[in-house]
């Protein structure tokens, strides 16, 4: 009877566990000590892409681009264009100083050609004259110094400074002398003759420095 006891253990045992399916058995053998079993939920309905939206352009597009009469947008926010369009001045400081130049010789011309007393063209050729001092102290030690335009006008200074004395002179002496002799410098048509020598020089001297590049 003792005997039979072990057998009927086994047997016992063996039907508890007999219902259990062998895939059930297998999966707990696989999956024992390595934590969650079991089917996971679907989450990828979650992270469905959405369709994007149009972008909008930065600038609004303007009606009648081409027209005359619209204005074109300008990106003024954009760095890119404002270097583009702010562009710094290339001309050169010699030329600036130059140019500076063509007012006062254009005075002059006014002077010579309405006949302006002795005073008002004095005062005008020491203006001109004063200006080219100037520029001849600056480029005194430069390549300028010996450009066309530089040499004309340093020229054209001495021409009018030598006119300007011409006129003072005759204004002081001409009443007490002859208009013979020495007295001739200073007769009406010498002075007029040298006038408009001096006016060609001038309207050459513009022509030139308009030219300088």
């Amino acid at each position: 009877m003792c005997l039979n006891i072990p057998s009927c253990y086994a047997w016992g045992w063996w039907n508890k566990n007999s219902d259990k399916k062998s895939g059930d058995v297998k999966i707990e053998a696989e999956t024992s000590g390595k934590g969650y079993v079991g089917t996971l939920p679907d989450v990828s309905k979650n992270f469905t892409p959405q369709d994007s939206e149009n972008g909008k352009p930065v600038f609004d597009k303007t009606k009648d681009f081409n027209s005359a009469n619209e204005i074109k947008p300008i990106p003024k926010d954009n760095p890119s264009f404002v270097n583009i369009i702010l562009k710094p001045d290339k001309t050169s400081p010699y030329l600036n100083d130059i140019y500076k130049l063509l007012p006062q010789l254009e005075n002059i011309l006014i002077c010579i050609e309405n006949h302006y007393d002795v005073q008002k063209f004095n005062a005008k050729v020491y203006f001109f004259n004063k200006t080219v001092e100037y520029l001849q102290k600056k480029y005194a030690n430069y390549p300028e110094s010996n450009y066309i335009s530089f040499l004309k006008i340093s020229e054209l200074s001495n021409h009018a400074q030598s006119i300007a004395n011409l006129r003072a002179e005759a204004e002081k002496y001409r009443p007490y002398l002859a208009y013979t002799g020495a007295g001739y410098l200073y007769n009406d048509n010498v002075i007029d003759q040298q006038l408009e020598y001096l006016k060609n020089e001038i309207e050459d001297t513009i022509v030139i420095i308009k030219e300088a590049e």
